[in-house]
């Protein structure tokens, strides 16, 4: 191989261009890449950071569900609570009122027993005048022995 001033020159002319490609080349496209990388590691940073929020987010719901299933199911709890109490108190109500309705009606059936008495009694106090009157012939005035009859009335 022939050493000649075309290989020297070639030398030279690389180089100036590998000192060029090195003082103003290099350094933007490296930085590029350095900026792309420094990037991508933001990103990759920002989605496991996300990735761990959303799993929180994901607990908490959890824990929100759950506790939202508690309180659900304490306050059906307590409807049925309030619905057994209702029912007994209608049912305590109910009994007191079917009471109250028997005591009633023993009340003015006693009434009417009193007061049939009565009228049986008046009906047997003239009976035993115009069987006394039939007895004797003659007429008994009612007025004049009533005080007769309303012994005979309390004594029946």
């Amino acid at each position: 191989m022939n050493i000649n001033a075309t290989l020297v020159a070639q030398f030279v002319v690389f180089g100036i261009l590998m000192w060029f490609t090195l003082k103003y080349v290099w350094p933007p496209i490296t930085k590029a890449l350095d900026e792309r990388a420094q990037k991508i590691a933001e990103g990759l940073a920002a989605a496991d950071k996300a990735k761990a929020e959303l799993a929180q987010a994901n607990q908490q719901v959890q824990q929100q569900l759950a506790a939202s299933r508690d309180e659900t199911s304490k306050l059906l709890a307590d409807a049925e609570r309030r619905a057994q109490a209702i029912i007994e108190e209608a049912k305590k109500k109910a009994s007191e009122e079917g009471e109250k309705i028997v005591a009633a009606a023993r009340a003015e059936a006693e009434q009417q027993v009193v007061q049939a008495r009565e009228a049986l009694r008046e009906q047997v106090a003239m009976l035993a005048v115009k069987g006394a009157e039939q007895i004797l012939r003659r007429e008994v005035n009612a007025s004049v022995h009533a005080d007769l009859l309303n012994r005979l009335k309390t004594e029946l």
